[in-house]
């Protein structure tokens, strides 16, 4: 993203207030980017549904505002944060057909959006990273805890820095020196046990775990109910490069997926695999290489088992390379 469109992008969120929206089950990365910018601007925070785990406990911790209803008039501008598509939020999915609504993103660049105003950075491992760049441009200094929030937005987004990059560290780092927080208090944030239900649906996963071989790749796939992208990191631990957990309710489906580092340095990107699929399905999905999500109407089964020969399609030209 060049130096002009996040200058312009600094000026128009000066002006006004905005209402900065996050995507549904909303990470740490949505939050700390909504957080952050509404720190430094006038606006508010909209969960459209709901929080994650992690999410949850950085909101208790700093003490951040987030509310859940929208009405757009109150709002001089509406500005979607770490979203790769209109059907990641839930009742607001209408947003993608505004052409006013400003959407920052990071992830794999999506055709879903009827936006004028689209800012969509690949480069980035966090949403985060962009908010700084907007932060540097207006010449805004934030809190401490909004210092924090970045941190964790871009620490879990990269995996830990597993999926980050020179640029991550170098962002990361600098916020550190600035506003002197230690590392051990950005991970008391975002580490902590899991809850029992948490524990028993990675077991559960488990449990009803299916895979495939390509030549020394295994791709896994489980259902449950809860706690799919837990789940599927849960698989990609116990030895799958690539894993696919999905739920079913009622006509509705979810699929999380996750692929490990060695999968990802051959160039298999899920985030694009996934919208391919949700384009061919009339539902929605795209992400990151490493990590991507697929929801919408139809067979958690029957889209688990397009993910698994996508996932086969795409390994095949290296099943050679690794005999």
């Amino acid at each position: 993203m060049g130096h002009f469109v996040i200058s312009k992008l600094a000026k128009i969120l000066d002006r006004g207030t905005t209402a900065f929206i996050m995507h549904g089950n909303a990470d740490p990365d949505a939050l700390g980017s909504a957080y952050a910018l509404s720190s430094a601007f006038s606006g508010a925070i909209i969960a459209t549904e709901g929080l994650d785990r992690i999410s949850k406990r950085l909101m208790e911790r700093l003490s951040i505002t987030v509310k859940e209803g929208l009405k757009p008039a109150r709002y001089d501008r509406i500005v979607v944060l770490d979203t790769s598509g209109p059907e990641q939020l839930g009742r607001f999915n209408y947003l993608g057909q505004s052409e006013d609504v400003i959407v920052i993103d990071h992830h794999a660049r999506s055709s879903s959006w009827s936006s004028n105003s689209y800012y969509c950075d690949e480069s980035k491992s966090s949403c985060c990273e962009i908010v700084r760049e907007i932060l540097n441009a207006a010449g805004k200094r934030i809190s401490r805890k909004a210092a924090l929030a970045l941190l964790a937005g871009i620490m879990t987004d990269s995996g830990h820095f597993k999926h980050g990059n020179a640029e991550s560290l170098r962002t990361f780092s600098e916020i550190m020196v600035e506003h002197k927080i230690p590392m051990h208090e950005v991970i008391s944030l975002i580490e902590s046990e899991s809850e029992l239900s948490e524990k028993i649906s990675q077991l559960k996963g488990a449990q009803r775990l299916r895979y495939n071989k390509v030549g020394n790749f295994i791709i896994a796939t489980s259902s449950g109910s809860a706690f799919e992208s837990s789940v599927c990191r849960a698989l990609i631990f116990l030895g799958a490069n690539i894993a696919f957990v999905g739920s079913q309710r009622g006509e509705k489906f979810r699929i999380s997926a996750r692929a490990s580092p060695n999968v990802v340095e051959l160039g298999i990107h899920l985030g694009k695999m996934l919208e391919g699929i949700a384009n061919e399905t009339s539902n929605g999905g795209g992400g990151h290489p490493a990590a991507a999500g697929l929801s919408g109407k139809g067979s958690v089964q029957h889209m688990l088992d397009l993910c698994v020969s996508r996932s086969r399609k795409a390994l095949r030209p290296f099943v050679s390379d690794r005999k």
